[in-house]
């Protein structure tokens, strides 16, 4: 293992004069996660580079390596998986004017530009009609370093007391589950009590975390794993629905059981599956919400929604994707003051060559909570 470590690494011991960092690579959708040796990047215009200092495994990684993201067909193959970050600032590229070298930084996976409409007119950046995200538009961060654009409007700087694992948290399980719960679920609203929540899997439970912060009175979550159910309660369900086994009418009976049926006041998909987003569509009250934030991508099946349900109840249905950079510092300061605690969601801390295989094996499953990638150097533990 030694020796086959050692090849990957530039034979060169100053760090200055490093010009290869170790990446995950594929070569091929479904094809094997390969640590490889590839150029450092150099920051781009209005750009950093990061040292790399944690990385999540989300699914996300998992539907782009399989082929399921047409931006990775259009940015081509190899490519290097990975969007879910922090690190420090190493390089700035030119004009590069905020963000300064030595600066610890967390980076929102939505990388807008601030001159297309929706950035300008309608003030929605989660939608950027230029968006770049690392692995999806561009090279992710799988790797040492990671070049990224747009530095000055999109990276914050992460405040002392937050741990590179809780950023690289933020940058986007608990910030997509903020906007879905937070901002398009509207859970500050006077109605909003009862919250239910379809998948447990990282986006799910910060989902529950996030709805349990805002004062939810009860919380419903719905999966098929045990273990992933016990976790929900840990960390903040009052009820939870195993649906394992079971057909979509026995856990929307289930949901209405539980709310004097009349349904939830807030409905979440955060897992993206076809009956996932039906039941919380069917376990919607009337006049109630439902969030789709999951993805339903690379399916056997489209979503199915009974839209004269929709009218007749007037239910709304909201897409969520992603987080604004300038609405970063309200969640950085939830968990500065310890009133969201992302570690908690974190299971294992792991070597690149792990996390790779974490994506590959989420061909079996999804793992309970979230794998984070805070070894690049597989030798530096021998």
């Amino acid at each position: 293992h030694c020796m086959h470590t050692q090849h990957y690494m530039p034979k060169n011991k100053n760090n200055n004069n490093k010009t290869m960092m170790r990446a995950a690579v594929y070569e091929k959708f479904g094809g094997p996660i390969q640590i490889r040796n590839i150029p450092i990047p150099t920051p781009p215009p209005n750009g950093v580079l990061i040292q790399v200092k944690a990385t999540g495994v989300c699914r996300s990684d998992w539907h782009g390596w399989k082929g399921h993201d047409s931006d990775i067909h259009t940015h081509g193959l190899p490519f290097v998986p990975g969007h879910e970050v922090s690190g420090i600032v190493v390089q700035v590229g030119e004009g590069t004017k905020r963000i300064k070298v030595g600066d610890y930084v967390v980076i929102p996976f939505i990388l807008s530009c601030g001159t297309c409409d929706q950035c300008c007119v309608y003030n929605q950046p989660t939608v950027c009609e230029q968006q770049q995200q690392p692995g999806f538009t561009m090279l992710g961060s799988f790797c040492e370093y990671l070049a990224i654009p747009r530095a000055d409007r999109n990276l914050r700087v992460m405040p002392s007391n937050v741990s590179f694992v809780e950023a690289a948290a933020l940058g986007c399980r608990f910030t997509t589950a903020y906007r879905a719960v937070v901002q398009q679920g509207r859970i500050r609203e006077e109605g909003v009590k009862v919250v239910a929540i379809f998948g447990c899997g990282g986006l799910g439970l910060s989902c529950i975390m996030v709805a349990k912060c805002f004062g939810a009175q009860r919380i419903l979550a719905v999966d098929v794993n045990a273990a992933a159910l016990n976790k929900a309660m840990e960390l903040g369900a009052t009820d939870v629905i195993d649906a394992k086994g079971n057909d979509d009418e026995y856990t929307r009976k289930e949901v209405l059981n539980l709310t004097n049926n009349k349904g939830a006041d807030l409905s979440i998909d955060a897992a993206g599956f076809a009956s996932t987003s039906e039941n919380a569509v069917y376990c919607t009250r009337r006049g109630g919400r439902m969030v789709q934030v999951g993805l339903p991508i690379g399916e056997k099946r489209t979503p199915q929604i009974p839209m004269g349900l929709v009218a007749g109840r007037e239910i709304e249905i909201f897409g969520s994707h992603g987080f604004a950079a300038n609405d970063m510092p309200d969640i950085l300061e939830l968990v500065s003051r310890g009133k969201l605690d992302p570690k908690q969601l974190v299971e294992r801390e792991v070597s690149l060559e792990e996390g790779a295989k974490a994506i590959e094996d989420m061909d079996f499953g999804s793992p309970l909570g979230i794998t984070m990638v805070t070894r690049f150097k597989e030798f530096s533990r021998l």
